[in-house]
């Protein structure tokens, strides 16, 4: 027989028994979508899990402390490592890595005339800022000699209040009072300073002989607001230079740290406090963490959690899947069925067939060909509604989550599942999962004809021909 004729045969017999050919793909379907869709929920509980962590920070960036833990003496005080300009060219060795960086950290208050805000400020390494993804909206990057440039966080624009007024910041959709790029700038380590009322032993007293130190700044980038708190919430500086101000600052208080927050230590004979570390891809990222380990320095990472978060995710995926399963071996044990009652009902063809010589391997072809149609169809079908469950799950149940008093159940719910707020998916399909269940509902079919196609080779001709 020829293929065509294999093909045409196989259609007109499922259409023949319009009912139980509907019936059975429907029983596909169902199993498709149920496999589907749970797999779907583990996705995008997965996602949701990236992105709590993308707001935490960078994936790609590992911290080095000058602190760690010793193996042998765990119950002691942590070991104090030196982190120097050496310890930076043995990391700055290490392959796959993109960039290194001191990090100096610190608060302080950004002035502009009237207005004023609280600042986180880091000092990093201007000649390889570029290496550590930080959008810029308007102007540049820092770059090597800006002694004095600031480059200011996506959301530092809307800290600034006049606290001759009512006290607050701007709102998100206020318009900034303060061009950081344009208006004059000034920081300062008294973080009392522009207050109406001045409190004793914050950033100085009323009574202080020395007023608060004032140091020009000028805004050479405005950062995109990512989400990120570590690149919103801070202004960056060339490391050295904050480290100069901190030192003057010290000098100007008589050697106190004397301010609001406190600064770190001014004295860098130890090292820095911690480097940061940029790796290019993200799954380097253990293996680099891993070889810095092995060097005898502290490591820590947003790795650290994501390593326990994915193997949740993977485990609740696992256990969703196996539900769905159960639904699509059902659907199998349903073909299989299908396909015996029709060897039954065409018996006396099948005997005819083969005393026309029809050749074995075309009558085990005709039936997989039958079963594999109906996973196919099955498996289409069942993808279709499994999107059509997805954006159902996706946009009635999140309103659910977000609204009312569902909306604090649900939201417990959602942080259990990985899922924040806003524009989070309970359910997550992407385009390998559909194309994959299509196979794999194809194969099941096949699979659950194999069975039956082999009794229809071996029924005996003769005998064929004379049932009724």
């Amino acid at each position: 027989m020829r293929s065509f004729d294999i093909i045409s045969m196989g259609l007109k017999n499922l259409f023949r028994r319009k009912t139980r050919t509907v019936l059975t793909v429907l029983g596909v379907v169902i199993g498709t979508a149920a496999i589907v869709v749970m797999v779907s929920l583990g996705i995008g509980m997965n996602e949701n899990f990236e992105e709590q962590l993308k707001q935490m920070g960078n994936l790609n960036i590992i911290n080095v402390t000058k602190y760690r833990n010793s193996p042998d003496n765990t119950g002691g005080p942590p070991k104090e490592i030196v982190l120097d300009s050496i310890a930076i060219s043995k990391i700055s060795a290490i392959k796959g890595i993109r960039g290194v960086t001191p990090v100096v950290e610190g608060n302080m208050k950004l002035v502009s005339g009237k207005y004023m805000a609280y600042v986180s400020v880091m000092g990093i390494d201007a000649r390889t800022i570029e290496n550590f993804d930080y959008p810029v909206e308007q102007g540049r990057l820092l770059q090597e000699g800006d002694t004095d440039k600031i480059l200011v966080g996506g959301n530092i624009p809307q800290y600034f209040y006049n606290p001759k007024t009512r006290y607050g910041m701007m709102g998100p959709n206020s318009k900034p009072p303060v061009d950081v790029l344009t208006d004059k700038l000034e920081v300062t380590f008294d973080m009392s300073y522009g207050e109406k009322r001045r409190q004793e032993g914050i950033g100085g007293s009323e009574t202080s002989e020395k007023p608060p130190k004032l140091y020009k700044v000028k805004g050479v980038g405005l950062l995109s607001v990512t989400n990120d708190w570590q690149k919103d919430g801070y202004i960056f500086m060339d490391y050295n230079y904050l480290q100069k101000l901190m030192k003057d600052n010290a000098k100007s208080q008589n050697g106190k740290q004397d301010n609001y927050w406190g600064m770190p230590s001014t004295d860098t004979s130890k090292g820095f406090e911690r480097l940061m570390v940029m790796v290019d891809n993200m799954k380097d990222v253990d293996r680099v963490q891993k070889e810095i380990d092995e060097m005898g320095y502290g490591t820590n990472s947003l790795a650290d959690m994501r390593k326990p978060m994915q193997k949740q995710a993977q485990t609740i995926q696992l256990v969703l899947g196996g539900i769905g399963a159960i639904s699509l071996l059902i659907s199998a044990l349903g073909i299989t069925n299908t396909m015996i009652m029709s060897i039954y009902e065409r018996t006396r063809e099948i005997g005819v067939m083969k005393v026309l010589g029809c050749k074995m391997n075309n009558i085990r072809q005709l039936f997989l060909l039958e079963a594999g149609v109906i996973g196919f169809f099955g498996g289409c079908v069942g993808v279709l509604l499994s999107y059509l469950a997805s954006l159902v799950l996706n946009t009635v149940g999140r309103n659910i989550m977000n609204s009312g008093d569902g909306g604090m159940v649900g939201m417990g719910m959602g942080m259990g599942m990985g899922m924040n707020s806003g524009g989070s998916k309970i359910s997550v399909i992407p385009p390998w999962l559909a194309l994959l269940s299509i196979v794999f509902a194809i194969l099941i079919g096949i699979v659950s004809g194999f069975s039956p196609a082999r009794r229809a080779m071996k029924l005996s001709a003769l005998e064929a021909i004379k049932s009724e």
